[in-house]
Parts: C-alpha cells; sequence; structure tokens
C-alpha cells in the first residue's frame, strides 16, 4: 500500500516542501530508501525498524520502498525519521486514520526507543508549511515554541512516536497546539542585558567612537595594548545598537534556526547577536559552506555585531574572503548543482595589540619589538581589508584614579537613545533608496548629495590630509563619519568641529604609524 507523508528540507535559510512516499510490497526482502538520501537518511531505517519493534508494532517482511521527493535534491540530517515511521505505519494499515496525515507537515529525529529528539531548521519548515496552507505542523515538543511563533498555523510538539500516532488514531485530538506569544516575549526581553557600559571606567573618547560607529552602522578596530579594556568596551556594543526589529528578528531567528543554534523551547531572537569567533577559525567556519553548505559566523552575526579579538592573528585567507560579504552583506555558496544565499548584513568590531609584544605607543611601557616589527605586524592585515573599517580608535590603559574613582559612569541606556534617534534621522534619508538603512552603506553618488561640507571644511580636510599623511581611502570614511555624527548632535549640516572629530579616528592612515 502506497502511502504519502508531507514534510519539508532547509536550504539556506528558507525550506522546501518534500513528499515522503512509503510504499509497501507483497514480495522483495530488503528495504530501500531513495531520492537522493545522505547517510545520516539513509541510516534512519535502523532507527526506524528499533522504534518500532520497541514500542509493540509490526515490522513488515517484505519489501518498502521509501521515496523522498523531489528525487533530484540531496537530503540531509536526521528530520526524515518521524514521516518514515508514521509513512510505514499508515503503508501496513497499523495506523488507520491515513486521511488526516493530508492536513500535516511531520518532521523529527527518532531515538531507538520512540523518543522524539530535536530537528534543525523547524522555523523556516513552519513558515513553508503556512504558505502551503497545511492545518498543522508536528515536531519534537523542544522544537514546538520556535515553529509556534508562525501564526495562522496549529503547532503541535510530541515526546514521543505514540503520542503522534494516538493523535491521527483518535481523531486529531490528544494533543494541544502551541500558543506562543511572540510580540510581547520579543518586547519584553529587547533591552535585557547582563553588561552595560556604566560597567567600564575611564575610556570616554572610545565610548564615544563606539557611539558613532553604532548610530552610523561603521566598522571599527580597537588598537590598544593588552588589559586596557578593549574586548569589555567590544562586548557592550550590543547594548547601545537599536533593538531589532520583528521582521530583522525573524531574519535572525531563521539563520540560527538552520545552523541549530537555538536553545531549547526558544522563540524569537530578541536582541542583536554577538558573535566571537577564535582566530583559529577557517574560512568556511567564518562565511558558511560545507558539502550540505551552513551559515557561518559572519551569517549568524547578521543584524549583530562581530568580533574578531586579535585580528593580526586570524589567518590571512579568513581575513580576506570576508572582504565580498562586508560589502553585498550577504554571502554566496555555491556549489556544482546548487548556489545557496545567507544573509551577512553585520558590523564588524575588531581588535589588535599595536606591535607583538604589545606596547608600541604605551605612555608608561618600552616597546622591545626590534625595528620593522611594528610594520610587519600591522601588514598582517591588508589594506583592502582595512579599507572596509571606517574606524581606528587607539585604546589607552585606563590610570589608577579613573578606575578608584566613585562617579557614575554613562550608563547603555542614555547612549542608546542618542544612537537610536541618529538612526531615525538616517531611515529618513534613505526612505527612496532600498536596501540602504545608514551613512555606512552610502554609494559614492550618495556621498556626493548628502555630505556637503563648506569651505572652511574643506581647507580643514584638505590640511588635515596634507599634514597628517593621510590615505585617499580615508576621505570618504572621514565624510562618512561626519555625518553620522551630524546626525548624533542633530545637526542638519557637517560643521568643521565634526570633521575634526572624524579626522581623529583614522590613526592606521597616517604615514607616520608604525614608524
Amino acid at each position: 500500500m502506497l502511502v504519502k507523508i508531507n514534510g519539508s528540507a532547509v536550504y539556506g535559510v528558507e525550506a522546501i516542501p518534500i513528499i515522503i512516499e512509503v510504499n509497501w510490497m507483497s514480495s522483495g526482502k530488503d528495504p530501500m530508501i531513495v531520492g537522493l538520501p545522505d547517510s545520516a537518511v539513509k541510516e534512519s531505517w535502523q532507527r526506524v525498524e528499533s522504534t518500532i519493534k520497541t514500542n509493540g508494532f509490526e515490522m513488515p517482511r517484505t519489501k518498502v520502498v521509501v521515496n523522498l521527493a523531489p528525487a533530484d535534491i540531496k537530503k540531509s540530517g536526521t528530520a526524515f525519521d518521524l514521516p518514515i515511521a508514521i509513512g510505514l505505519l499508515a503503508a501496513t494499515e497499523q495506523l488507520k486514520n491515513q486521511a488526516a496525515l493530508e492536513g500535516y507537515v511531520i518532521m523529527g529525529e527518532l531515538s531507538l526507543d520512540g523518543q522524539l529528539r530535536a530537528v534543525k531548521g523547524a522555523l523556516p519548515i513552519a513558515i513553508q508549511a503556512r504558505k502551503q496552507g497545511f492545518k498543522g505542523l508536528i515536531v519534537p515538543r523542544v522544537n514546538a515554541r520556535e515553529a509556534g511563533m508562525v501564526n495562522n498555523l496549529e503547532v503541535y510538539g510530541a515526546d514521543h512516536i505514540q503520542e503522534v500516532v494516538d493523535f491521527f488514531e483518535n481523531g486529531e485530538q490528544g494533543m494541544t497546539p502551541v500558543v506562543v506569544n511572540t510580540r510581547d516575549e520579543f518586547f519584553e526581553a529587547q533591552y535585557d542585558f547582563d553588561i552595560d557600559f556604566s560597567d567600564v571606567k575611564g575610556q570616554e573618547n572610545i565610548k564615544r567612537a563606539l557611539e558613532i560607529a553604532a548610530a552610523g552602522g561603521h566598522n571599527a578596530l580597537l588598537i590598544g595594548p593588552p588589559g586596557a579594556g578593549k574586548t569589555m568596551l567590544a562586548k557592550r556594543l550590543p547594548t547601545i545598537l537599536p533593538p531589532l526589529t520583528l521582521q530583522e528578528a525573524l531574519e535572525t531567528t531563521k539563520i540560527h534556526s538552520v545552523a541549530g543554534k537555538l536553545p531549547e523551547n526558544a522563540t524569537l531572537i530578541s536582541r542583536r547577536p554577538f558573535r566571537s569567533p577564535h582566530h583559529t577559525i577557517s574560512d568556511v567556519a567564518l562565511v558558511g559552506g560545507g558539502s550540505t553548505p551552513q551559515p557561518g559566523e559572519i551569517s549568524l552575526a547578521h543584524n549583530g555585531v562581530l568580533f574578531l579579538d586579535e585580528l593580526p592573528e586570524f589567518k590571512r585567507t579568513v581575513l580576506e574572503v570576508m572582504r565580498q560579504p562586508m560589502e553585498e552583506r550577504r554571502v554566496t555558496i555555491s556549489r556544482a548543482k546548487m548556489a545557496i544565499d545567507f544573509p551577512a548584513s553585520f558590523m564588524l568590531i575588531a581588535s589588535m595589540n599595536p606591535c607583538p609584544c604589545g606596547f608600541y605607543n604605551h605612555p608608561e611601557r618600552e616597546c622591545t619589538c626590534p625595528p620593522g616589527a611594528v610594520q610587519k605586524y600591522l601588514n598582517k592585515i591588508s589594506g583592502p581589508l582595512l579599507d572596509r573599517i571606517d574606524l581606528h580608535v587607539e585604546v589607552t590603559p585606563v590610570r589608577f584614579s579613573e578606575l578608584s574613582a566613585g562617579h557614575a559612569e554613562k550608563s547603555s541606556a542614555g547612549i542608546r537613545e542618542a544612537v537610536i534617534r541618529a538612526r531615525e534621522t538616517q531611515l529618513a534619508r534613505f526612505k527612496d533608496d532600498a536596501g540602504i538603512y545608514c551613512n555606512a552603506q552610502m554609494s559614492s553618488r550618495q556621498l556626493k548629495e548628502i555630505c556637503v561640507i563648506d569651505h572652511v571644511g574643506q581647507v580643514l580636510l584638505k590640511k588635515a590630509m596634507e599634514k597628517l599623511s593621510l590615505s585617499a581611502r580615508a576621505y570618504d570614511r572621514i565624510l562618512k563619519m561626519a555625518r553620522t555624527i551630524a546626525d548624533i548632535e542633530d545637526a542638519p549640516v557637517i560643521r568643521p568641529e565634526f570633521l575634526a572629530e572624524a579626522i581623529q579616528y583614522r590613526s592606521l592612515d597616517r604615514e607616520s604609524w608604525a614608524r
């Protein structure tokens, strides 16, 4: 007897419908799973067989053919265990109410005793099920809240295959749909941070630089000796970024769902992600890929922050593969039979020591590096990558008087208010330009139209370029940062003092640096 079960498979951050066809044949012995299954799918037969026998069902003695259609798309993962098992019970008429199966998408991994384990991509699977007009979705209970964020779809969570069988046998009764108040949970958790900028003593100039970076979406590089507070400051950047919108939260959650990074019983990601990979990371782990393409760290940082600590210690090939995604804000993983796009719109925050010993330009300690070592250390980072980093900020050690001072430091909430106001100004400015939300994304044409400076500003910028030996690539970055500073100060035009502040954030463009 032939039975069809509705399933789904995740490619990139989207799901596509899969039909699991199970046919119990009257002759033959060996079972077959066809439709381009990978090893995990082929091994599902052993899990299905153990589940059926352990729970008192009868395993057919003649041949069973399982087809995963469409057959020309590769299937991977363990989420097909449950639909294959349910299809087998229906094909052997051990599950009588077969008509009810048509209205549901069923996905889940089986243990040998029939317990259901979590699957990846429950959220995009639920979105696809609703798009196709299915009545409901059945997934493991640990994925139910994640899938339950999708409205107009009944989502049922089950702990055991017996619950699923009883649900269909009893006329779709016995399990209760999951109800998730997505909006309330999302807005309640948006500002729930364990860390705050008020924890950081001193470093007012660095806080100001990160405020500018957050307000304009600018990438930043923090340069300073060990213990100066670079990592501490970078980790607090998400606390001053504007809160995620519901659309951004949905995009971010889908990526983490596909990668299997969501915690159990999770719903929408409510805070901007902060990813901090170790410097030993490979290029595939950073940008994504693999035989079955999975999102990398830059996609997991989508709508958030990617922090690269000790930037020169990363392999050069790893850093170079980031250049194109930083420009296009997406990464394309190409294979012989497919090309998958993962979103990658992130803020890059990096930190580094100024030299191998860490004390070049230190106000109190002497650098012990040999001649040329500082420039060689800096040359580990390519010019094209530095070209995509707007702010180069020197971080100096905090003095004892500042550490022991009892006065209150500026909180993240106060800084965030200024950042949100500046972002709202930019959203209004770029409302007619699709895909542009902040000053850092401005094109050359927009730069000429928006970042207009007066004669005094032109003279100041010219003198700075000549006197500080700034490179030509610093010109556009300075104008964009000056426009962001003007937005923070709610100024309609770029004033000379805004340009002067922006110029000081281009440390590595000075020819005198490291000489």
